[in-house]
């Protein structure tokens, strides 16, 4: 029993490492932190320059710069960003199997969902990979043939 918790704890890790939304809520607290060491730092900088200007201290630099923490904020974001369209993609990629592919093909590594019934059986899923493959050199074919074509009317 404690070989089976632990192997269902390392699939979902595994899980999670894969899964852009599960990464993207796991970036969300660190982009949080680091807006709020952004404007800390913003904030300590703009009062110092204030006291600069108005003469009260010399023009000594202040200890944390801004730059670094404004590269780590946009650092963070592009990686969000970059989550978010991954997981766009995966949903896409996902909507275009299920209209093109009606039932799901059963995967080999789990086996508790091949037998359902509501998946494709293997054979079926060759079949229908071969028609789309056919379906796509038609495809292929016809639009050469049209190129051709007005390649030639020229």
């Amino acid at each position: 029993m404690a070989s089976q918790q632990q192997q269902q704890q390392q699939q979902q890790q595994q899980t999670m490492e894969v899964d852009p939304i599960s990464k993207f809520k796991l970036l969300v607290p660190h982009l949080k932190e680091s807006l709020v060491n952004l404007m800390r730092i913003a904030g300590q900088n703009l009062v110092h320059n204030a006291a600069i200007d108005n003469q009260l201290k010399s023009g000594d630099n202040p200890s944390q710069r801004v730059d670094k923490n404004l590269e780590e904020f946009y650092s963070t974001l592009d990686q969000i960003e970059l989550n978010l369209r991954l997981a766009q993609e995966c949903l896409t990629q996902h909507q275009e199997s299920v209209r093109h592919a009606p039932l799901p093909v059963p995967i080999m590594s789990k086996p508790e969902t091949s037998g359902d019934g509501q998946t494709m059986p293997y054979g079926q899923f060759l079949g229908l990979a071969r028609s789309q493959v056919t379906c796509a050199k038609e495809i292929h074919d016809a639009l050469v043939r049209c190129a051709d074509d007005l390649g030639g009317k020229r």
